[in-house]
């Protein structure tokens, strides 16, 4: 297990060494949810509960419910909670996101933010540790169970937040409209200013109209092992 200090060491984060650990993909995440969300946010698949933990840190006024079908993972994100003192405003739920509703909430949702699982069973290699297969492979959920999760959560135009391979980004689009959640923002992703975007952020609204904006490339590096001026501002 390590322990790492976040927002010069407001935040202290737990997570197994050989296990499954977040990226920075969890970060462009939550910042950009922490802009959009008003009230009450879901988290499926919390991990190690960092994305409910930045939120709360960024907005006081959140209350956020993290979801997470490992109970390793569960208990390590319930661990992180206590030790940032945060019980009062996030609560961890294991159990699988296919399973809940909104009597186990209690109170209306109006944000549901996603870093799922991107890789289909039959593509990629599967990693032989079963913690990071499950996070990385659609092993115990599918992208249309997230999608009609945030369907079954959200108020009509609740917002819905996710980060996505750009491969993927057909099947993305297609899924979110096909659950109701209509796509209403896109921003492509990129390592490097010139490679090929790697992902994209894309959000949704229950019950929304037609029409998208696409926004400038986020470049996370601006060289090799430099994070871009951006990437580092949401750091602090």
């Amino acid at each position: 297990m390590t322990r790492d200090s976040f927002f010069n060491g407001a935040l202290h984060i737990r997570q197994q060494r050989y296990g499954y650990r977040f990226s920075v993909d969890a970060i462009l995440l939550a910042f950009y949810a922490g802009l959009r969300a008003r009230h009450v946010v879901l988290d499926l698949g919390t991990g190690c509960g960092i994305i409910p933990l930045i939120l709360a840190y960024r907005n006081p006024k959140l209350r956020i419910y993290g979801i997470e079908i490992q109970k390793q993972l569960a208990d390590i994100a319930s661990g992180n909670v206590i030790e940032n003192s945060m019980q009062e405003r996030i609560r961890i739920l294991y159990t699988d996101m296919k399973e809940i509703t909104q009597k186990m909430i209690a109170e209306p949702i109006d944000t549901v933010v996603s870093n799922p699982p991107y890789r289909k069973i039959c593509s990629g290699r599967m990693n032989p540790e079963s913690q990071k297969a499950i996070a990385r492979h659609e092993i115990k959920a599918k992208l249309w169970d997230v999608t009609e999760t945030a369907k079954q959560m959200l108020a009509i135009s609740g917002r819905f937040i996710v980060i996505y391979p750009a491969e993927r980004a057909t099947d993305l689009l297609t899924q979110m409209r096909q659950s109701q959640l209509e796509p209403k923002f896109l921003r492509p992703i990129h390592s490097l200013p010139d490679t090929q975007a790697r992902l994209i952020l894309a959000e949704g609204i229950r019950g929304g109209q037609p029409g998208m904006k696409i926004a400038p490339p986020l470049v996370i590096y601006q060289k090799h092992g430099e994070y871009s001026s951006e990437i580092r501002e949401m750091f602090q």
